[in-house]
């Protein structure tokens, strides 16, 4: 019987830059150098008001408060003090935060919080003006008397992943009517409009289904086949250290897990990204079975203590739900390896792959025996997946920590050149050319030391597309997946320099498999998947894509860029001028010349031009 989550009741605030994409785009290093400021003062703030700061991720902050007052006074007064820095800057250079607040329920898992109420705060920020605060009924209810503020009722808001309306208010900071909330009544009218449009819209459901199972299969939609060959998912191994701090290392011989099966051609592995977001939850192996379309679910449990590691593991049969194999391990924390390497056997073997020796070598291979070494890489991973400026040099230290312990540590050298990507990526270095150069760098060194390590060369295909090499790159691509045929990551990578140079089809199947094997890959995934369906004119396939990976970033310039090229070359031209005005809010100075120059072929470069310009761009 698993242990119930710890919950408890806590206000959360959820602060996020309004048109950071577009600021990044106009002056990367100026933006991030204001940022970094701001988000100092943030949480200078919100340590004032006694409350915590759970997370930064990118622009965004995450914290919370015992006290819901508290957390408003700070959120008003932030707003207050960063409008008097903006005072001067010019509108379309300021950096303005929009604040969401909420009351809600969560889980507390390794000092962080989870759940509807952290997701609502979230849906709240995205409600709200630039410079402003919005918050939920939940927080009215607790401040309306309490402040020397005004209230703007938004009626109730349907937000995206929350099963009920929300009910939403607009804070007043300069209010001419304090402890009131405007708008209630007309909110009231909406409502009780909602409910009767609520009920036609029923009855037309019910037709509509009916129509539907009359005239059509009544297959459920959305969920993957199995794949022909044996399948599995690995989910997060539990930490039972007690230690909330050793949750890296439980975490760490998961990926290696899946990294070590990932390796075996003859199995479909779902990627680590995508088993991770089942962490601290309760779930059902045949319900992950079934949501991730794959046969088996590998699950169970890490506790270090002293010198010795005991790990509990048991392989589930997902589609019944009965147990095919388990096993309880002690061992001396040496033996961590061996001992990796007897449940990746015992699953291998149990699956019925068929192997040989040389494989099974290749996939089981460590490039260290240096137990210290290991865990400064582990912690290192810890802290990239932070992905922050301050965590990104800390990861950077503790990797360099384990080269010093083992200077032939191949993965180390490649960890060190992904924050040195990440640097390029998010705008944390002030010479982005440098640190390409040294991720180039540390790539070839890596593979100097061990050439079959496919991260090494993922990474060094990503600094050669870069640089706009691209036969290098898909050459470099190609060899990871050798090596990794489960890799997600590398069938992106391939799908992108397959898509800066022409190959669209080719493209297009290599980034879906990457969707197969990870169904949570990140936006830029579905960029290269929107950009190759519309190069090859399915525009109704790149509407969707664009449309439904809207939701992990709303303000990313780029997918709206496509929906414009999109919705003007499906003859929709009222959603291609909507799609272009997104993309001069987000962007002012956007310029149609400037965007598609990595493609190498000029005829594409022609067609985006061509569509951008049908939708009004310039």
């Amino acid at each position: 019987m698993q242990d119930k989550a710890e919950r408890k009741l806590t206000a959360i605030l959820y602060a996020d830059v309004a048109g950071y994409s577009r600021l990044t785009g106009q002056d990367e290093e100026g933006t991030h150098r204001i940022l970094s400021t701001y988000l100092d003062t943030i949480s200078a703030f919100i340590e004032h008001h006694k409350g915590q700061v759970l997370h930064f991720a990118g622009d965004a902050v995450l914290a919370e408060f015992a006290s819901v007052v508290n957390a408003l006074t700070c959120a008003a007064e932030i707003q207050r003090d960063l409008k008097a820095r903006n005072d001067d800057v010019p509108k379309e250079r300021k950096l303005e935060f929009r604040i969401g607040i909420n009351l809600g329920d969560v889980i507390v898992d390794r000092q962080e919080i989870y759940g509807d109420g952290v997701n609502v705060a979230a849906r709240l920020e995205s409600l709200a003006e630039p410079g402003g605060i919005c918050i939920s009924r939940s927080v009215l209810d607790q401040v309306k008397n309490k402040m020397e503020l005004g209230y703007e009722s938004l009626g109730e808001q349907k937000v995206k992943n929350i099963a009920e309306p929300v009910q939403a208010y607009r804070v007043i900071l300069e209010p001419k009517i304090v402890g009131k909330v405007v708008g209630e009544s007309r909110a009231r009218l909406n409502r009780t409009q909602s409910i009767v449009a609520f009920v036609l819209l029923v009855f037309l459901a019910v037709g509509a289904i009916a129509i539907w199972n009359a005239y059509f299969h009544s297959e459920e939609l959305g969920l993957p086949e199995l794949p022909a060959k044996p399948s599995i998912a690995v989910l997060p191994f539990k930490n039972l250290s007690g230690d909330s701090t050793q949750d890296y290392f439980s975490d760490g011989i998961t990926e290696d897990i899946i990294t070590d099966l990932s390796k075996f051609r003859d199995l479909f592995v779902i990627a680590s990204n995508t088993v991770f977001t089942y962490k601290g939850k309760s779930v059902k192996v045949q319900a992950v079975g079934e949501e991730l379309g794959v046969r088996y679910v590998l699950e169970g449990s890490v506790q270090k203590s002293d010198k010795k590691v005991r790990i509990n593991a048991q392989l589930v049969d997902g589609s019944t739900g009965h147990h095919v194999w388990a096993e309880r391990f002690v061992r001396d924390l040496e033996d961590l390896f061996t001992l990796q390497d007897e449940i990746v056997s015992a699953i291998v073997g149990i699956l019925a792959t068929q192997v040989d020796t040389a494989e099974r070598n290749r996939a089981m291979r460590k490039d260290t025996e240096n137990l210290e070494a290991y865990d400064y890489v582990l912690r290192g991973r810890e802290y990239r997946s932070h992905a922050t400026s301050t965590a990104n040099t800390e990861a950077q230290r503790l990797f360099r920590k384990a080269i010093e312990l083992d200077p032939s540590y191949a993965s180390a050298y490649v960890d060190i050149g992904l924050c040195n990507m990440d640097m390029v990526r998010f705008g944390w270095t002030a010479s982005p050319s440098e640190a390409l150069q040294k991720a180039h760098d540390l790539a070839q060194k890596a593979l100097t030391i061990e050439d079959s390590n496919s991260a090494a060369h993922r990474l060094l295909g990503w600094t050669y597309l870069k640089w706009n090499k691209y036969d290098l790159a898909e050459g470099e691509f190609g060899r990871a997946l050798e090596l990794n045929p489960n890799d997600a990551d590398s069938y992106d990578a391939l799908g992108a320099v397959r898509l800066y140079t022409g190959q669209m089809e080719a493209a297009i199947e290599a980034v879906e498999t990457a969707h197969r094997f990870n169904p949570n890959m990140p936006a830029s995934s579905f960029v290269h998947l929107g950009l190759a369906y519309y190069l090859t004119g399915q525009y109704s396939d790149a509407i969707r894509t664009m449309e439904n990976s809207l939701g992990k970033n709303p303000n990313l310039v780029v997918h709206h860029i496509i929906l414009a090229a999109a919705h003007a070359q499906a003859d929709q031209p009222e959603d291609a001028k909507r799609a272009a005005a997104e993309v001069r809010r987000l962007h002012p100075f956007f310029e149609v010349d400037s965007f598609g120059t990595a493609f190498r072929n000029s005829a594409d470069r022609d067609k985006l031009a061509e569509g951008l310009r049908k939708a009004g761009l310039e």
